[in-house]
């Protein structure tokens, strides 16, 4: 354990602080006679005496009166120079004023305390002069105004330094609250988005084993041909919720933990196996690709650049962010015109690569008949507690779009339309460089 310094101690108890303060302050003004060699010629005055010894006692709760005691000091400085008698310095007593005037600077604001400094050497030093012998400019008055003056610059200087390390203190402090409370922000953004993810997955996966699973059941016995097929497409579509699922939870991994995950997010250049996913479920979609990006060799036709795939060459210049939003939002479609738009119901997606923007639309001719409760593909399950509308809608808002959804207007069906911006020269990021097997 470390032994306490005698400053610490000191700083610790700052009435013994002062205290000790005091004593110095005695010896000093009564030590520096005797130094002078000036007490066998004129001794010293009664009146001089007490006057040290009452404004060194002052001193002692300078700090809990720091204005009382200067002004006590002050009086008793007057006084003692008065009587001090022949050949005795008149402004020994002033040091326990300087001391006083450094505390009340040393703890007031700046524009009193240069007021009460003004007026304490002012008054002080023109007393010292008129009541001394002449000359008024004599070396005691200059010294009264010269130790008066330092004590107000030191008192102003360590006021100053005292606010600053205050100000820095507090900044800091602001800082950290700062840095904690984006901290918290930026968990809980990633614990929204990689929640997003996890439903995505789960409810696109888990909608088509479910309906693979009732097509076996049903047909075990008359066609176990076909049960065998539903059987394998359920297997496969279990295989890829797993795989999305570990590389969506390995995100939460931290640095150098093993099996990291490598594979890139999907994104439209993964999108004919999605749709291929779908088909082999049951659902028919028609997939329309528009547009290409102006800057890409090839671009303007309705196939696209000449790509195998029209998806994978509108994806080739989408940013990470904008492809993974687009392929989610599809699968999420998709996954509800599968579950709610009954059965034989056909969905049409429309992807249109515009100027700036891309545009997506799913459209169902399933009974949907008049919002998320009777079906379609934003919908939800009545009492199912799903989140499919409100995850899109969170996902495309994210990036500044826009998104619409609800019944088709003199036709049976639902309708999404979703518009993602689409920033200028933007090029793919991971996500995108996903070419399908």
């Amino acid at each position: 354990m470390t032994t306490p310094t005698v400053c610490g101690r000191l700083r610790a108890h700052p009435t013994a602080a002062d205290a000790t303060i005091a004593a110095t302050v005695l010896a000093l003004m009564i030590g520096s006679v005797f130094v002078g060699r000036r007490v066998a010629a004129h001794p010293l005055a009664p009146v001089f005496v007490t006057c040290a010894v009452l404004a060194a006692a002052a001193l002692v709760v300078r700090r809990r009166a720091p204005r009382t005691v200067l002004a006590v000091t002050s009086v008793l400085t007057v006084a003692g120079a008065a009587d001090a008698g022949d050949g005795i310095p008149r402004i020994q007593v002033a040091l326990s004023a300087v001391v006083a005037l450094y505390t009340v600077v040393s703890r007031t604001e700046r524009a009193a305390a240069l007021r009460i400094a003004g007026v304490t050497i002012a008054a002080l030093t023109g007393a010292v002069m008129l009541l001394g012998p002449p000359p008024w400019y004599a070396q005691e008055n200059v010294g009264m105004l010269a130790w008066a003056g330092m004590a107000a610059a030191a008192g102003d200087a360590v006021r100053s330094r005292r606010a600053y390390v205050a100000a820095v203190e507090e900044r800091a402090l602001r800082a950290e609250r700062s840095r904690e409370e984006e901290a918290r922000r930026r968990v809980a953004e990633e614990r929204l988005r990689i929640a997003r993810e996890l439903h995505d997955v789960v409810a696109h996966h888990i909608a088509l084993v479910n309906v693979q699973a009732g097509v076996a059941s049903h047909v075990m016995d008359s066609r176990p041909d076909q049960a065998k097929r539903a059987l394998a497409h359920i297997r496969e579509a279990s295989r890829s919720a797993l795989d999305e699922l570990r590389s969506t939870v390995g995100l939460l991994r931290q640095h150098g933990d093993p099996e990291a995950p490598t594979e890139p997010a999907p994104g439209l250049g993964a999108f004919d196996q999605l749709v291929d996913g779908f088909t082999r479920a049951g659902l028919r979609v028609a997939v329309t690709v528009t547009g290409a990006p102006a800057d890409e060799p090839g671009a303007g036709g309705p196939e696209g650049p000449g790509d195998d795939d029209p998806a994978t060459s509108v994806a080739g210049a989408l940013p990470a962010a904008v492809d993974l939003t687009a392929y989610r939002v599809l699968q999420e479609a998709l996954t509800n015109v599968h579950k709610h738009a009954g059965p034989g119901a056909r969905a049409e997606v429309v992807i249109l690569r515009a100027p700036g923007s891309l545009v997506l639309t799913v459209l169902d001719d399933g009974p949907g008949d008049g919002g998320p409760e009777a079906g379609g593909p934003g919908a939800v399950a009545p009492g199912s507690g799903g989140h499919g509308l409100v995850g899109m809608r969170e996902r495309v808002t994210a990036l500044g779009g826009t998104i619409e959804t609800g019944p088709r207007q003199g036709t049976p069906g639902f309708r999404v339309r979703v518009r993602l911006p689409v920033p200028t020269g933007a090029r793919s990021g991971p996500g995108a460089a996903r070419r399908p097997a």
